[in-house]
């Protein structure tokens, strides 16, 4: 069906390599990372080549979740569902084929929420957390450095606000400390949560007494970062949300922080914590049901180091449009980029299963232009070169391909089967690549009917 729409069977191949982006937020390890690597352009000369494939594990395929790769010391950590559904970890040494497999005591449902992190700290313990949509807290820790053997189920970091856990990550922060973040609630009713580890005691404890962003019981904030900046400063992006219809959500908001700890708007004034929606930063003032999707905007910097904010909603026509939001002279100026004659109406709760419009992360080009790509249903994928004075479109490039195209071919001929790729970067020229096959998202309600059979999750090096 798709072979006769070439923008439409471009964008669900496209759809392949995504996770889910959900209506009640974005898988980051599945979803985010993809989206800035591009695929489905004509390969380039000196596009990317396979020079390594190690099969990790079979995996389940009856609905997509993220998974975790974490490359350190000379070592390399996978957290995964396996084909029972369970939580497990693959461990092997870079110079190794090997992998050794640890199953822990947490299999998942039905949820695409509940993907896995990891993170090191610097004395070599791997943490990790998931599994968790409005869940009890999900952390195990390893007794020993790099021994996966020794994880423990903790499932307790300071015992407060931990029974009601969705999004977790793990950053390092100014100090170069480990920083854990998640919400606390529900969709419509969360507070954001952030704790930092002393590794010396292997304890945890509140960053903030309070959390960052409080929805006061009628609201909660999907963030984009904390992202460390140019100029010194965490800069954090939200959008608001009401109840959990991804169609409430509104109030594009920013705040920035040197410490994590003290925060304030793009002008330098302090912002009490918790910050709520009638005290932050408020960008765009967006309103309910007009086309704001949390984990859709991003922030970068163009070339004088000024804050840019892309995302998408609909214009005064109702049609969804990409928008930029610049901080010049103490305000935040907004752009329309794109002149799209299409309306993606998204609305209702879980799991969206197609993401009919999506945005890259903007970045500089040749000198007085930046860089965005995007991905429409209808207009298919490109990268618009961007005038950086006025945001106007100056030509449009295909998207530079990041992996061999077969790798975007489903081995399984099971019906609406799709193919997830991932990649991390790895030391010089190198990109890993995680690869498996799923069906698509849900709404996070189970599946009736024949499922697919388990599909093998891959490792592939890349290189240049």
């Amino acid at each position: 069906m798709l072979r006769h729409c070439p923008a439409l069977a471009a964008f669900y191949a496209l759809r392949r390599s995504f996770g889910p982006l959900e209506a009640e937020g974005l898988p980051r390890k599945l979803l985010a990372v993809v989206l800035i690597a591009g695929a489905l352009a004509a390969p380039a000369a000196d596009g990317p080549r396979v020079v390594r494939v190690l099969d990790i594990s079979p995996v389940w395929a009856g609905h997509p979740v993220g998974f975790d790769l974490l490359t350190s010391n000379g070592r390399q950590f996978v957290a995964f569902y396996d084909e029972q559904r369970r939580m497990t970890v693959a461990a092997r040494e870079l110079k190794s084929d090997r992998w050794h497999l640890v199953r822990l005591p947490s299999e998942i449902g039905w949820d695409s929420h509940n993907y896995i992190t990891m993170a090191a700290d610097d004395d070599g313990y791997i943490h990790l957390s998931g599994n968790m949509h409005v869940s009890p807290l999900v952390y195990f820790r390893t007794a020993k450095p790099w021994d996966i053997d020794s994880f423990e189920a903790i499932h307790k970091m300071t015992g407060s606000e931990e029974t009601r856990c969705t999004y977790p990550r793990f950053f390092r922060g100014p100090r170069n400390e480990l920083i854990f973040t998640y919400r606390d609630g529900k969709s419509g009713n969360g507070n954001q949560i952030f704790n930092v580890y002393d590794h010396r005691s292997r304890t945890w404890r509140r960053l903030l007494d309070k959390p960052l962003l409080d929805g006061q019981g009628r609201m909660n904030a999907y963030i984009h970062g904390p992202i460390a900046g140019p100029d010194g400063f965490f800069h954090l992006v939200w959008v608001w949300r009401d109840t959990p219809d991804c169609s409430t959500n509104h109030d594009l908001s920013y705040a920035r922080s040197r410490d994590l700890v003290h925060w304030e708007t793009s002008a330098g004034k302090p912002l009490a914590v918790p910050i709520r929606v009638e005290t932050g930063e408020i960008v765009d003032p967006v309103p309910v049901k007009g086309g704001l999707l949390n984990g859709a905007a991003k922030i970068a910097w163009d070339s004088k180091g000024r804050p840019v904010i892309t995302y998408h909603k609909f214009d005064a026509r109702g049609r969804n449009q990409a928008y930029a939001a610049r901080l010049e002279g103490g305000a935040w100026k907004i752009y329309q980029i794109s002149n799209w004659d299409y309306r993606w109406e998204f609305q209702g709760g879980g799991s969206l299963p197609v993401v009919e419009i999506q945005l890259g992360t903007l970045r500089r080009g040749r000198a007085g232009e930046l860089l965005l790509e995007y991905r429409h249903i209808k207009y298919g994928s490109g990268v618009w070169r961007l005038d950086e004075r006025t945001f106007k479109q100056i030509a449009t490039l295909p998207v530079e391909r990041a992996w061999p195209a077969q790798l975007e071919r489903p081995e399984s001929s099971f019906p609406g089967i799709q193919v997830h790729l991932v990649p991390y970067r790895g030391q010089g020229d190198m990109t890993y690549l995680l690869r498996w096959e799923t069906l698509g998202a849900n709404r996070d309600r189970p599946r009736e009917g024949p499922l697919p059979s388990p599909s093998m999750l891959r490792l592939y090096e890349l290189a240049r």
